[in-house]
């Protein structure tokens, strides 16, 4: 190509270079937000549920399933996650998606692998129908009766901000 002056130009790659790098930046800025689940790191395909911010956490139990659904939230500042499932018997079982070994690492998060959870700090793999049950060693800490409420006009389970605030310690270094 050759402008008014009868010299070459570099217009037609000019134009092929700006293309390619807008699609390299879009491409690149797209995979980090489809990419991005949780400031926790966890693995893309996992369920997650809207963000709560210095408040309760609901979780609708209609949405609850064998996968494991995450509801982060942000307690005072902290960032925390608690995950919820249908335990094999139909149970609905909660936790804080944080070690009670690993926690203190900040890679003590549970990502579910077919029908187990896997410790990200240790690889431990903990079955579904032990979350909520089992207490002490490698495992999601345990959100019991007393921690939470179940309501059965809505068909949800909340856990409120007072005991979501003591749980911050345990996510202080949390990743």
């Amino acid at each position: 190509m050759t402008n008014k002056s009868g010299k070459k130009t570099n217009l037609s790659k000019s134009v092929i270079i700006a293309v390619a790098a807008v699609v390299i930046i879009v491409v690149a800025v797209g995979a980090k937000i489809i990419g991005k689940t949780n400031d926790s790191g966890s693995d893309k395909d996992q369920l997650r549920a809207e963000k709560v911010i210095d408040g309760d956490i609901h979780i609708p139990v209609g949405d609850i399933t064998e996968t494991a659904k995450f509801f982060p939230a942000e307690i005072n500042g902290t960032k925390l996650e608690v995950l919820a499932v249908k335990a094999p018997d139909g149970s609905i079982r909660t936790a804080f998606n944080t070690c009670q070994v690993c926690y203190s690492s900040g890679k003590g998060y549970y990502v579910q692998e077919g029908d187990v959870l896997v410790c990200q700090n240790c690889g431990n793999r903990f079955s579904m129908d032990q979350v909520e049950i089992v207490k002490g060693g490698c495992n999601p800490v345990p959100i019991t009766d007393e921690y939470k409420t179940v309501n059965d006009n809505d068909k949800s389970i909340t856990i409120k901000k007072d005991y979501l605030s003591e749980a911050t310690v345990i996510f202080q270094n949390w990743k």
